[in-house]
């Protein structure tokens, strides 16, 4: 689902990071922190940048969030301002509350006091630095499923003026090509085409053969 309205709770780098992004694409974006020198660094670029105590259930509904959309708690170290903001983001009615854990235990208590999503972002970050080390060659990864993803690459050397049909990467390795890249997207991938080495491949394929494809297969 989209959102057009948001609040950032906690100007740290991973709510700057946020509150930035959002920013740059155009939505309303009011931020709150308890620091004045942050606060005033986005007071001409926010919506509203608001100086409060976030440990203060008052002071946070003071801030009149009920017809924002979304919230971003993104204290992550803070329990007590975590919970208070997370709370009282949901009394207030906002529709959807995303909030930042350092672990497990406060991503618990957090998920039973409202919120609807918890993000981990250190584990995150070391999964997409795993997932990097293992996919070199990969130009694009997105996951489709818990076993699935569609990953873009350029045609290995020894895949370039084969075609499809010759290398049959379908039947040998569960390996679905479901697209040619060129500036655009062809949908249409003709097996009797030999292979360009500038022509990226869109392909399915399942995780466990991710290290295969990305090193070893033929």
């Amino acid at each position: 689902m989209r959102y057009n309205s948001f609040v950032v709770f906690g100007l740290g780098k991973f709510g700057q990071a946020v509150a930035d992004k959002l920013l740059a694409a155009g939505a309303d974006v009011m931020v709150v922190d308890n620091d004045e020198d942050v606060i005033e660094a986005y007071s001409a670029k926010a919506t509203s940048a608001i100086i409060a105590d976030l440990t203060d259930p008052a002071a946070i509904k003071a801030l009149g969030i009920a017809n924002i959309e979304c919230a971003v708690v993104a204290m992550g170290m803070s329990l007590e301002a975590s919970i208070m903001c997370t709370m009282v983001a949901k009394e207030a009615g906002v529709k959807y509350v995303v909030a930042k854990a350092g672990n497990d235990r406060m991503g618990s208590v957090l998920a039973k006091v409202g919120a609807d999503e918890i993000i981990y972002p250190e584990e995150e970050s070391g999964i997409r630095t795993a997932r990097s080390l293992i996919t070199s060659n990969f130009l694009e990864y997105f996951e489709v499923s818990d076993d699935i993803c569609l990953v873009e690459m350029l045609p290995k050397d020894k895949w370039v003026g084969k075609t499809l049909k010759e290398l049959n990467l379908r039947k040998k390795y569960g390996i679905n090509v479901v697209g040619i890249k060129d500036g655009v997207v062809n949908e249409y991938v003709d097996p009797d085409v030999p292979l360009n080495k500038h022509e990226a491949l869109l392909m399915l394929i399942h995780k466990k053969n991710l290290t295969k494809l990305d090193k070893n297969i033929v």
